[in-house]
């Protein structure tokens, strides 16, 4: 098929280049004259396993090219996926107008019949937006050209989002066409065999998925966040719990590891987005407040751990940091409790020392820019100079079994606080250092 994808984003690149490398004609659309000459020359400005080398590949054997030019390439597209960002608004609703922006391009420069996909995570009615979008410019141009929107959203994690879109564990469509449900089907059924994860569904329904998996995700790490914060008041263990909660089937182990809250591009703002749509049909979403409510206090807990031990004045200590990715196997940093920390150190007084595999240029660059007393290594062990303590913030492989003698012997006291349960509490304790984590005294 003859794809056109706009926005070479995060979701834009990866749908593009994984639907390139099924043998479809994909072109990706970007305004951004510098993202898309990099693009161009095989230079990816986001960190994600595997999809530099698949751009490569598929740019080399011309199934993937790019454009800032939508008016060359959409006259020949069966499909056109809309997959830029939709930030947060201030009042917490997802700000659409990048989407409509793209919804009337595609009026202005379409010339065949089209299937218009949603691909970007937009609230529910939005694809009556893109459509009246569409539909005003091709009037104003006096053209009728017909038609249809698709929500399609995405469910990809970062830092396997290549995978999980060659191997989707389910592809949902909303659509009002048993046609364009056939032509979707065709699209994607070179990526799953059963039929059954295939799910097709009205539109609003498919806008409504994408949230409420967002949301019940996101209640699940924070239940078990708030579960972890009783186990700590009445002398239980986090850990052990989940153990036992876990191996109910109708509860299962993901998502319930005790830490120090959700970060990144979606759960955050996907649930405020969620909680703005119910105020804006006229219901409060009390339980979706809460997980929010829950996580933004969690993110500050590995800090209130630190100035209990140390104080309320941290001038003159120093503390070493590891991770700061909201999770591992990316380079975003939106949202991650790594800035809430270190925010709430420094502005105590302390110097803090950071290294993460990943995304230390997104850092320094923007997410911590500006902010004093922050000193960014290249090693792990480096940032553990003249450190009083360790804090482990991200789960990333190279941190799960560190050398724990020469981290005791770098540290100018053997104090490790992990906000995300990595080590085992019992041998630490054993060989002499204080150990902190989430839901265990």
């Amino acid at each position: 098929m003859k794809i056109v994808v706009i926005g070479t984003g995060y979701v834009g690149l990866v749908s593009g280049t994984c639907f390139s490398e099924m043998g479809n004609t994909v072109t990706c659309v970007d305004i951004d004259k510098e993202k898309i000459s990099n693009l161009k020359n095989g230079i990816i400005t986001i960190y994600e396993p595997g999809l530099t080398q698949m751009v490569q590949t598929n740019t080399e054997n011309k199934n993937l090219s790019f454009t800032t030019d939508l008016s060359s390439v959409i006259k020949n597209a069966e499909i056109v996926f809309i997959a830029v960002g939709t930030p947060m608004d201030e009042d917490g609703s997802a700000d659409l107008q990048y989407v409509l922006k793209v919804a009337s391009s595609i009026g202005q420069t379409m010339q065949n019949r089209l299937i218009v996909v949603n691909k970007s995570t937009v609230p529910v009615g939005t694809a009556d937006k893109v459509k009246s979008a569409i539909e005003k410019e091709l009037k104003s141009r006096n053209v009728t050209i017909d038609f249809d929107v698709v929500s399609n959203p995405e469910f990809l994690k970062e830092g396997d989002a290549i995978n999980d879109f060659m191997k989707p564990d389910r592809i949902v469509i909303g659509a009002s066409s048993e046609a364009v449900f056939a032509k979707m089907k065709q699209l994607y059924s070179p990526f799953f065999r059963t039929h059954d994860r295939f799910i097709t569904m009205d539109i609003r329904s498919a806008e409504m998925t994408k949230y409420a998996a967002n949301a019940m995700l996101a209640t699940k790490i924070s239940f078990m966040n708030e579960i972890a914060n009783i186990c700590e008041n009445v002398d239980a263990d986090a850990n052990k719990v989940r153990l036992g909660i876990g191996s109910d089937k109708r509860i299962g182990y993901s998502f319930i590891y005790p830490g120090v809250g959700y970060g990144g591009s979606c759960f955050p703002k996907d649930v405020k987005a969620l909680k703005k749509t119910a105020e804006d049909y006229g219901y409060e979403a009390k339980l979706i407040g809460s997980v929010e409510e829950v996580n933004n206090s969690q993110k500050l807990l590995i800090s209130k751990k630190i100035i209990a031990k140390f104080g309320e004045n941290l001038t003159g200590l120093t503390f070493g940091l590891w991770g700061l990715s909201y999770k591992p196997g990316t380079d975003d940093m939106r949202e991650a409790p790594s800035i809430y920390t270190i925010k709430e150190l420094v502005k105590r007084g302390a110097v803090v020392r950071v290294y993460d595999p990943k995304a230390t240029k997104n850092a320094r660059d923007f997410y911590l820019k500006g902010i004093e007393n922050i000193f960014y290594c290249t090693s792990k062990y480096e940032v553990l100079k003249d450190s009083s303590a360790l804090i482990l913030l991200t789960e990333w492989k190279e941190f799960r079994s560190p050398d724990f003698e020469e981290i005791k012997k770098q540290l100018k006291f053997p104090v490790i606080f992990d906000g995300r349960n990595q080590y085992n509490a019992f041998s630490l304790e054993e060989n002499g250092f204080e150990y902190y984590q989430i839901g265990k005294k």
